[in-house]
């Protein structure tokens, strides 16, 4: 059963025992306990945060150096040191950009842009797949090099993706550079999106930086909307059943039966939109809060028809990127039938690789990849008939066909997934015995219950209940905001939970 919540007790726990070395724990990087949206200590100082950032709206450079200081304490306190190598990032493709705009000659142009390409994937590079090159080399070669201690920083894959967007667009000639060097470092450390996206275009973002912000009352209430929603979605229902069921099954899945094996596939399936959409959600609604907007980033992935119209919902802006700037960069559709399957082949595997220096991770890529090339392909004889059922049916597979990729995504290795597939498989027809399961996993089942009616909900009722939302006094949105987090605090099985991104 999920605990009652004592406030009591928390307040004895949490204000009424300060001492100073918890104080010093605020200011201080500790890499068991990441600055989380999630956390309490992150509602603390945004408050802090919030008051003094609107006072310093009228003051342009003012509000520029108070935020980029605000994000690189967020990004210290989310990995430590590493907040020097976003200040490094930002100022080489500072300088490269405002050499390519400047330069006309298009072989120097084309210089700085590889300057700029090999400097940020390398360092992506060595820090994501050092260790990675070297456990492939001692298999392939029978060598016996050592690992490297090299600890991943938070959202580099992210911030690099960012920093590539900014060169790549002022090389095609479609931005010019930021008018000094910290309105692009307010850019790329931007704290609500910097360590798990979404991935922000800076043709979309920099313009805003110029404009005078005007939070409006919609504004403010979608972006409290969005923040309550993503708290949910994240602290209560994908971390409750990720502790208490998802995890110990792919730990050990022959320990489990095959209906908790298939119970944990859709609840990862679940737990991994929540928490990414979650966090996604939160940093939208924050950004909103501050005058600014980012673009959407799921779009119910699950209810789509065919993979393609997954990765036009799932993760969008990692999606678009990989089509703007990897998949159109090597051709897209513009060399031929054969070379379109193949590039987009490509994009899914190099996406696959980019969550992870896995080759589980590149196989999930391949999966998807392989998958769109076939739907693009028979796409061109076969035409469906578009109706509810043939709908259903479609929506059936597709996500089906997702929930099995996740296994090869969630499982900590191919033996497992495939452990996890074969207890599956030999699922018999048994009834009495899911419902005494159900029963045993009360909490978690209705969660994950919950967590897919939600995502199935028709956008009309989101929409009715945001209306609910706006209506409702400013007293009663503070009432609704802190019962979040005191059901936040209630399910709690062992602290702020980190989000699945923050690996990648």
């Amino acid at each position: 059963m999920i605990p009652l919540f004592n406030f009591n007790q928390w307040i004895d726990q949490n204000i009424g025992t300060i001492t100073w070395e918890q104080v010093e724990s605020w200011f201080v990087f500790d890499i068991q306990k990441p600055l989380l949206f999630n956390s309490a200590l992150f509602l603390g100082l945004f408050l802090v945060f919030y008051f003094f950032y609107i006072l310093t709206q009228k003051t342009h450079r003012l509000r520029i150096a108070y935020v980029v200081a605000f994000s690189l304490f967020f990004y210290y306190k989310s990995s430590g040191i590493f907040f020097l190598l976003i200040i490094f990032s930002s100022v080489l493709d500072y300088v490269i950009a405002k050499l390519i705009y400047e330069e006309e000659d298009n072989f120097y142009r084309r210089f700085y842009l590889v300057v700029s390409l090999v400097v940020n994937l390398g360092l992506l590079g060595y820090f994501k797949y050092t260790n990675f090159f070297i456990d492939n080399t001692n298999l392939l070669f029978d060598r016996n090099f050592e690992f490297q201690d090299i600890i991943l920083p938070v959202g580099i894959s992210f911030y690099t993706f960012q920093t590539l967007s900014y060169t790549i667009d002022v090389y095609r000639k479609e931005l010019e550079p930021t008018k000094s060097f910290m309105d692009f470092l307010f850019f790329v450390s931007f704290f609500p999106q910097l360590v798990a996206g979404p991935i922000v275009r800076a043709s979309d973002f920099i313009p805003q930086i110029y404009k005078r912000l005007n939070l409006t009352k919609e504004e403010f209430n979608t972006a409290l909307f969005l923040i309550i929603g993503g708290l949910l979605k994240k602290a209560v229902i994908s971390d409750y059943i990720s502790i208490n069921f998802v995890d110990r099954v792919f730990d050990a899945p022959n320990s489990y039966t095959s209906f908790e094996n298939l119970m944990a596939s859709y609840g990862y399936a679940i737990q991994i939109y929540c928490d990414f959409s979650g966090y996604s959600d939160m940093a939208i609604g924050l950004a909103l809060l501050m005058g600014f907007w980012l673009p959407p980033n799921f779009r119910t992935p699950y209810q789509s028809t065919s993979v393609t119209e997954f990765w036009r919902r799932w993760h969008i802006s990692l999606s678009s990127w990989l089509r703007d700037y990897l998949y159109i960069s090597l051709g897209g559709n513009r060399k031929g039938k054969f070379r379109t399957y193949v590039n987009l082949f490509l994009t899914m595997l190099l996406g696959g690789l980019w969550h992870g220096a896995s080759w589980k991770f590149v196989f999930w890529g391949v999966l998807h990849g392989l998958a769109l090339a076939v739907e693009r392909y028979f796409g061109m004889f076969i035409k469906l008939p578009k109706n509810y059922f043939v709908r259903t049916i479609q929506v059936f597979l597709t996500f089906h066909f997702v929930a099995f990729c996740w296994l090869f995504f969630r499982a900590k290795d191919f033996h497992t997934a495939f452990e996890i597939m074969f207890n599956i498989g030999e699922m018999t027809f048994n009834p009495q015995q899911w419902l005494i399961i159900a029963q045993g996993y009360q909490n978690v089942f209705l969660l994950i219950a919950i967590g897919f009616i939600w995502h199935f909900l028709p956008n009309n009722i989101i929409k009715l209940l945001q209306k609910g939302f706006d209506a409702t006094p400013l007293v009663g949105k503070a009432i609704v905001l802190a019962f979040v987090y005191w059901i936040v605090y209630a399910t709690a099985s062992a602290g702020p939970q980190p989000f699945i991104y923050f690996q990648f």
